[in-house]
């Protein structure tokens, strides 16, 4: 598996510090964040995902742990919206430059707007996707916020 992502050398640029883990993706898992959770032998509240959805028809990027669901309503009001809904799978590969699966709230093709779920906060260290299925960036919730240009809000169910 290589080591190297359009996320990893956006985090080595900004000087951000983070560890990389392997994992053996599941590509029929169920819940793809959970699964991750489950090979690294982490707490489901620490494995975050990166998921793509549409606030008023613009794409958005939302981060939040693997164990909880977003919230569309809260995640349009985070945006100054007033719907949301989740991107079609095609349309997020086009945006962001990676596979469902793999996408990295980093290095992205089109940097869009992001939100962390400010319960990610309380972390001392949390999991981020590395650019690609069966990767995970390690750092901690400020690095992730700093790196990622994102602000903090509750979005979560």
């Amino acid at each position: 598996m290589a080591q190297t992502t359009p996320a990893t050398l956006a985090l080595k640029q900004l000087g951000i510090r983070f560890e990389l883990h392997s994992y053996t993706y599941d590509p029929n898992a169920e819940r793809v964040g959970l699964q991750a959770a489950e090979a690294l032998g982490e707490p489901a509240q620490r494995v975050l995902k990166t998921l793509i959805a549409q606030v008023d028809g613009k794409p958005v990027c939302i981060v939040l742990a693997s164990d909880r669901e977003a919230s569309m309503k809260k995640v349009a009001a985070a945006f100054g919206g007033k719907a949301a809904a989740m991107m079609p799978v095609p349309d997020a590969e086009r945006l962001t430059g990676y596979k469902v699966g793999g996408v990295s709230p980093f290095g992205q093709k089109r940097k869009l707007p992001t939100i962390v779920d400010e319960a990610a906060s309380s972390e001392a260290l949390v999991y981020v996707n590395g650019g690609q299925r069966g990767l995970q960036i390690a750092l901690a919730p400020a690095d992730l916020l700093s790196a990622a240009n994102a602000r903090s809000a509750v979005i979560s169910a």
